[in-house]
């Protein structure tokens, strides 16, 4: 959705309606706007007001917000909406409580859309039953279509396998669940994973053969490096990549950015994963890093020399880098730092282009987690 006016919109057409749309505009602040019958004006001084019918405004602010509260009837709310629809992808929430504010009902986008959270909210808020019909949600099993998102995990592909790993969850067929990397928090920590779900930290421990669907957690590569694996798979990418790296001064920023999607390529891991990028305080105005991690919202963390020379568990340690620099290496110990990693997963390696006089050094840590148990 694109020029997002606000995160709710709250609308209400009756006496009651503009009562509950009232306590709900208390709750939910500055990032709920209410639009109100011009029947009512005289009783909410902040709302918007419309006209019925509703079309014209319907029309106009649906793809600006995030979720859309309907203090109206189901069958209306469809009736008004059904020509708006797009697809789960892009549509927003939308939420139906009813006159009385017995019943706050998720209507469209309950995962994607984060309709179901939604729901719950404006459910708690009014002491309300919340009606949430997602087959996952009713369950209390996983929501493969949103899982870790809460995280910033990233799913790689929504049209791959998705549909079909919704069902085999919900119809409780045999799944593998692959955690290579990543917090461990995409499922209550205290909570077992339901039965049919078994959990493992590597793809080398698992015969795809023997399950439905492969929910793959990882920052590696997987579409052709496993062809067998990703037949069945969805990928989520978490956040846990650090790229450390040094660089001539002025080196081009498009040369820049084809070094480290290069290496990325070479070594089989998905920029996806990539969280931030680390380097010397020395670097900390180097425009082509200032351009990639500004083009590509990644975090930048920088170091002082003196701090980076007493990372002692490095690779390649240079004494002619701590002659220029001050310290035996710069790629190396940042990523290290900043990711809290003790050892690295790739040392770094010099990325060089013919026509260019300047040249760059990447290395690569992950973020450690710890993982699950396997019977958690």
């Amino acid at each position: 959705m694109k020029n997002i006016k606000n995160e709710f919109a709250i609308y209400a057409i009756t006496k009651d309606g503009v009562e509950i749309a009232k306590k709900l505009k208390e709750h939910l602040g500055k990032t709920a706007d209410v639009y109100v019958s011009n029947k009512f004006s005289d009783k909410f001084s902040t709302a918007y007001f419309f006209d019925l019918p509703m079309g014209p405004v319907l029309s106009e602010n649906f793809n600006q917000y995030y979720c859309h509260i309907f203090i109206i009837s189901v069958g209306a709310v469809v009736r008004m909406i059904k020509d708006l629809i797009q697809d789960k992808k892009k549509d927003p929430a939308v939420i139906c409580i009813d006159d009385k504010a017995k019943f706050s009902i998720c209507l469209l986008s309950g995962h994607i859309g984060r309709g179901n959270y939604y729901t719950q909210k404006i459910a708690d808020i009014l002491n309300a039953t919340a009606v949430i019909t997602t087959a996952s949600d009713v369950k209390g099993t996983l929501t493969v279509d949103i899982l870790g998102r809460e995280l910033g995990w990233q799913l790689e592909d929504l049209d791959h396998n998705v549909t079909r790993a919704c069902a085999a969850v919900v119809n409780e067929e045999k799944v593998a669940l692959i955690q290579e990397c990543g917090e461990a928090e995409f499922w209550p920590i205290d909570k077992k994973l339901p039965e049919n779900i078994d959990y493992f930290t590597s793809l080398e421990e698992v015969n795809p053969d023997n399950y439905s669907i492969l929910l793959i957690i990882t920052d590696r590569e997987i579409q052709n490096n496993y062809p067998h694996y990703w037949q069945k798979a969805v990928i989520y990418r978490p956040k846990t990549l650090i790229l450390g790296v040094g660089c001539d001064k002025d080196i081009p920023s498009d040369v820049f950015e084809r070094g480290i999607f290069h290496f990325l390529k070479q070594h089989k891991y998905s920029f996806k994963s990539v969280k931030g990028i680390a380097t010397i305080d020395k670097k900390q105005n180097e425009q082509a890093i200032l351009d990639f991690v500004k083009k590509y919202h990644l975090e930048f963390k920088v170091y002082p020399s003196e701090v980076l020379d007493q990372v002692s568990n490095i690779a390649s340690p240079s004494e002619i880098v701590k002659k220029h620099v001050g310290t035996r290496g710069v790629a190396e110990p940042s990523c290290l730092l900043m990711s809290g990693a003790k050892e690295l997963l790739v040392p770094k390696e010099k990325y060089k282009e013919e026509n260019c006089i300047q040249n760059m050094t990447i290395a690569l840590a992950r973020i450690p987690y710890p993982k699950r148990g396997k019977n958690e």
